[in-house]
């Protein structure tokens, strides 16, 4: 396959091969994928017959892996598998690799001889999904193999590494150290663009980098509120697609120094979905901003809010909005007061499990980053790390904030006639049964 492990890649594939249990908690740019891809395909290339699950905190982070296993394919014989899929690899000598929802009651129907969770340490239940796991490989008396940074401390892949009952498992802990150039993928040139990302987060250094738990205590959502509200089968909506539903967008100002970040919540039944954000490159202009929620707005047609950042020349460019047609854009003056409301009703939400957001790295990085403190006169006052973003949690906590505003009601001209009157009165009803609202419709 064209795959040569470096030293600590080759130790994991050593543990994995003598071990019915192994963990791996290696720092980002140091293989992982790579080495777990090419390390599932070897196994069931050399062992006939073998069904491999793969489980992660989303479907698209599942599907990651297959797609870089039938990478690895593109380097053998044609005959070894048969046409690649999204979500299965199928090999001529029986062997399967699957990807798999995140769902207890799927993981325990097939028969498993190997099961791999990845990123195993953002995945909300990931007690029920263990627990599955080990009764689907009860009856195979197979392997499970699981890896991630590291992210909660209140979680199953925790234990793995500091509860003596879990002393079964092989554990590997690789950091940025072990995997730079020329011992292994990670470049230079990358080592330094992350450090100069996350200099004013030493706790995710320390995660991402280090391969080591911590989490500021001055966070606002705390790791484990946020990983509740990860859905495994939500995904962002392309922008190109003609979604349905009602949405409301919350937009983040920023050129310069801070991003612009656009949110969008679709609002059905109580539940909030973030559905989609966009964070724009630094000095994109805000014409081209104004653009984008414009095409958004007339694609979707039912966003219902739009709320801004009206602060500095957030003003002129709420206003532009409306111009632009965007009528249903409402400026929001960042002030202490607003800030506090505006999280406050985001933390609420997270809290009362009514809000779900899709497995998105860095959106999850930022949210845990946004620093709180409480001043004299018992309000809250909001900061971040010098040198990080929190763009994109303003842009959430107002999407979620423009929820609490009903819908624009509906203006409906009846015709003088009465027969033109009557087809009106009909389309009435039929809104009014649509939207399931009681009212009379005289």
């Amino acid at each position: 396959m064209s795959f040569y492990p470096t030293t600590y890649q080759t130790q994991l594939i050593t543990q994995f091969q003598s071990s019915q249990f192994t963990a791996a908690r290696w720092a980002r740019q140091t293989g992982k994928s790579h080495t777990i891809s090419a390390l599932l395909l070897h196994y069931a290339l050399t062992n006939p017959n073998t069904n491999i699950g793969i489980v992660g905190p989303s479907w698209r982070q599942t599907k990651l892996v297959i797609k870089h296993i039938n990478g690895f394919l593109q380097k053998l014989p044609k005959t070894a598998a048969k046409k690649p899929q999204k979500t299965t690899v199928t090999l001529t000598n029986g062997s399967t690799i699957e990807a798999y929802p995140n769902n207890p009651e799927t993981i325990r129907g097939p028969t498993l001889n190997i099961v791999y969770a990845d990123e195993f340490n953002f995945i909300p239940n990931d007690q029920e999904l263990y627990d599955a796991i080990l009764f689907t490989l009860g009856t195979t008396n197979g392997k499970f193999i699981c890896t991630s940074t590291p992210w909660r401390s209140d979680s199953i892949f925790h234990k793995i590494f500091h509860d003596p009952a879990y002393e079964e498992y092989a554990k590997s802990h690789v950091t940025w150290q072990q995997a730079i150039e020329p011992h292994g993928p990670l470049k230079q040139q990358i080592l330094n663009r992350i450090k100069r990302q996350l200099e004013g987060d030493p706790d995710r250094w320390k995660r991402e980098m280090e391969a080591q738990w911590a989490e500021n205590q001055a966070a606002y959502l705390n790791q484990t509120l946020i990983t509740t509200c990860i859905d495994h089968t939500l995904e962002y909506t392309n922008f190109e697609t003609a979604a349905k539903g009602e949405f409301y967008t919350g937009l983040d100002l920023g050129k310069h120094q801070d991003y612009s970040v656009a949110a969008t919540i679709k609002a059905e039944n109580g539940k909030l979905q973030l559905i989609h954000m966009h964070r724009f490159p630094l000095e994109t202009p805000y014409a081209s901003v104004i653009g984008y929620i414009k095409t958004l707005t007339d694609r979707w047609q039912t966003i219902h809010k739009i709320l801004v950042d009206s602060s500095g020349v957030g003003d002129y460019i709420t206003e532009d909005m409306q111009n632009a047609g965007l009528t249903n854009t409402e400026g929001v003056k960042f002030t202490v007061e607003s800030k506090q409301e505006m999280a406050q009703h985001l933390k609420q939400a997270m809290t009362e499990k009514r809000l779900n957001i899709p497995y998105d790295p860095q959106l999850i990085a930022e949210l845990n980053i946004e620093q709180y403190e409480l001043t004299k006169d018992g309000k809250t006052k909001f900061n971040h790390p010098q040198g990080t973003h929190d763009d994109r949690f303003w842009a959430l906590a107002m999407a979620a904030y423009a929820t609490r505003t009903e819908p624009t009601p509906q203006l409906w001209v009846i015709a003088k006639t009465a027969n033109q009157g009557k087809t009106q009165l009909r389309q009435i009803r039929q809104h009014l049964a649509k939207h399931k609202t009681q009212g009379d419709t005289r």
